[in-house]
């Protein structure tokens, strides 16, 4: 997934398509040290090439262990991403006067004549890695979430109720004659 822009210039006005598995487990763990295990990733789509940009279109595969983030067990976390790059050369990129800034943003400016798939399919991995993730059971058990001393963990819907509840029975004092009127 490593191409030279020599190489995909041949196939300017078309497109270059590739399949591929690729082993980035020690690399990701290495960059997020909670994963504890990543399934090979398997990698297809295709890199078109037009005369000042290359747009890869691409799917990632694969399956990621990941600790529970109530119980620190292992979880399987499957992933399935659809990801749009586009890459251009710098000095194509700032000639470029009509782009917006948004339009800027979105690009990846080529700091070498190598397009590397590798670090977009590492990074697209890591931004989409959750940031809760349960068990089958701790999904299920609401009744016994963990408890100390003086700390308790409380589920969402709990906080949204109790805000709810408090929102309903607290008068504001100012307004308390007020609400005296609609008495009647």
């Amino acid at each position: 997934m490593k191409w030279a822009l020599s190489e995909l210039n041949k196939f300017r006005g078309s497109q270059v398509e590739f399949d591929e598995t690729v082993d980035l487990e020690q690399t990701l763990i290495n960059r997020e040290n909670t994963i504890i295990s990543v399934s090979p990733i398997h990698v297809k789509g295709l890199v078109a090439v037009d005369s000042t940009s290359y747009l890869a279109h691409f799917t990632i595969d694969t399956t990621l262990i990941l600790p529970s983030s109530r119980s620190l067990e292992p979880v399987e976390f499957p992933l399935f991403l659809e990801v749009d790059e586009v890459y251009m050369k710098e000095e194509i990129l700032k000639e470029m006067k009509d782009l917006t800034e948004e339009q800027v943003s979105l690009i990846m400016p080529l700091e070498k004549d190598i397009i590397d798939l590798t670090e977009a399919v590492e990074d697209f991995i890591l931004l989409n890695l959750p940031i809760q993730i349960l068990t089958e059971a701790e999904k299920q058990e609401t009744a016994d979430l963990p408890k100390g001393d003086f700390w308790q963990v409380i589920s969402e819907e709990d906080v949204i109720e109790e805000a709810a509840s408090e929102a309903e029975t607290k008068i504001d004092p100012r307004l308390a004659k007020l609400s005296e009127l609609l008495d009647d």
